[in-house]
């Protein structure tokens, strides 16, 4: 017998994404589902996933573990998010009225607004407001089903201001259920002290910003904003070289608002991923679907922003390229941490189907974070990091949209979600991860 601690049973759906990573063309599209699907974890890791026959005859609940009824429910991997920009304070609501009028985002970046605006806020404030504002976030993206994020600074734009933001994520990822991967993204814009010395800015990151998160263990990922508005593809280089002789991984803020080039570099420096891709040519797109480079989409940017729907999802599992998707979560261009939104909006505008767009925001994200044999699927060894919808199968994610339908989720075998509210309020430190004080909710 498999003895276990904690059950799923009876899902009208189970959705495994169970197999390698990352799905590419048509393998992006296949799910894994177990109808009456079962699962069961224990110690934190799946131990048994499989129909309901098998689970009665196979698994073992100890005394003390938790049944999870998922009767006419869906059962999905947690969704991974692998671009956010959590650590900000402020807000830009002023400057989305200004976009409805019609002004354009790089006008207002150019009057000193956009992410310099943000920049200014993250620098006033504190540490500990920049984890209290985190922890709110983690919270709803925890409702909405979401278990690993990854997360960049790049609102502070000086050494010290990027070291505070890093370490308020390194604080969160110890406190909060959901995994945080730290990501350095000095080079986002250039600060305006620096307006009149580009070259100056990106020696500062190399020499000194680069040198110091790294030697501290503060992120995982360097990236770089590649584009007009920001950093050319040749700076982008200088920076991203530095970053991956310091043992930092590889993102890529490419193409978005215009061709720059970013694509093309990502899949030449074996980036982890390559994200936004609007403006992408095909001949960038062909190089990466040559490297293991993921496209990280991120349709609730476009959105926002206005841009014109687009194939460029379709375009890009055609070509063979895996496909993450990502909130982008940001005051700017995305303010919204819920995954759901993500998944119509990836279909709709840009091509993906419901199961290329669930593959896109489980396996194929967690891939793109260097996380896919541990998280991503449900898979005997792997996390179990679970939720359970409200709706009797996977294509309710897509087309009963503007709804939140995750009422469970378990994060490493621990129940963090029951019936759309937070188990509890006081997340525990590193030694308990996922835990919840039940005597404070």
């Amino acid at each position: 017998m498999i003895d276990a601690d904690l059950a799923i049973v009876d899902a009208s759906e189970l959705v495994t994404v169970r197999g390698a990573a990352p799905r590419r063309g048509a393998a992006q599209a296949d799910l894994g589902i177990i109808e009456h699907g079962c699962l069961a974890a224990r110690d934190g890791l799946i131990v048994f996933v499989g129909d309901e026959r098998d689970y009665r005859r196979q698994v073992r609940l100890g005394r003390s573990g938790v049944e999870i009824d998922a009767t006419g429910r869906t059962v999905l991997p947690g969704f991974v998010d692998p671009h956010t920009h959590l650590p900000f304070a402020g807000s830009r609501e002023r400057e989305f009225s200004l976009r409805l009028q019609g002004t354009r985002y790089e006008e207002i970046a150019a009057q000193g607004g956009g992410i310099l605006a943000t920049v200014e806020a993250t620098r006033r404030a504190s540490y500990d407001a920049l984890v209290e504002l985190g922890k709110a976030r983690l919270n709803r993206m925890l409702l909405h089903g979401t278990t690993t994020i990854e997360a960049k600074s790049g609102y502070g734009l000086t050494l010290e201001d990027e070291i505070k933001q890093l370490r308020v994520l390194r604080a969160l990822d110890g406190i909060h259920p959901v995994d945080v991967v730290p990501t350095f993204l000095g080079a986002h814009a250039v600060p305006k002290e620096h307006r009149r010395d580009r070259a100056g800015y990106v020696r500062e990151i190399v020499e000194r910003m680069i040198p110091e998160v790294a030697g501290q263990n503060l992120a995982r990922f360097c990236d770089v904003f590649v584009d007009e508005i920001a950093f050319t593809a040749e700076e982008a280089e200088t920076i991203l070289g530095a970053a991956a002789q310091r043992g930092l991984g590889l993102r890529v803020h490419a193409d978005q608002l215009s061709d720059s080039g970013g694509a093309l570099l990502a899949a030449r420096l074996g980036a982890a991923s390559a994200d936004h891709l609007e403006h992408a040519t095909e001949e960038g797109i062909r190089a990466l679907a040559r490297s293991a480079t993921a496209a990280v989409l991120l349709p609730g940017a476009a959105f926002f922003l206005r841009a014109a729907a687009s194939t460029l999802g379709r375009r890009l599992v055609d070509a063979q390229v895996p496909v993450a998707l990502a909130t982008d979560f940001n005051p700017g261009s995305c303010p919204t941490e819920a995954m759901p939104a993500i998944l119509p909006l990836a279909c709709l505008n840009f091509g993906l189907s419901p199961a290329e767009a669930i593959v896109a925001a489980t396996l194929n994200a967690s891939y793109a974070l260097g996380l896919a044999a541990r998280t991503g699927s449900l898979e005997t060894g792997k996390a179990a990091d679970v939720q359970v919808l409200d709706v009797p199968n996977h294509l309710h994610l897509v087309y009963h949209f503007g709804v939140n339908h995750c009422r469970t989720v378990v994060k490493s075998g621990r129940l963090v979600v029951e019936e759309g509210a937070l188990a509890g309020e006081t997340w525990r430190g590193h030694s308990g991860k996922g835990a919840v004080d039940k005597a404070s909710g």
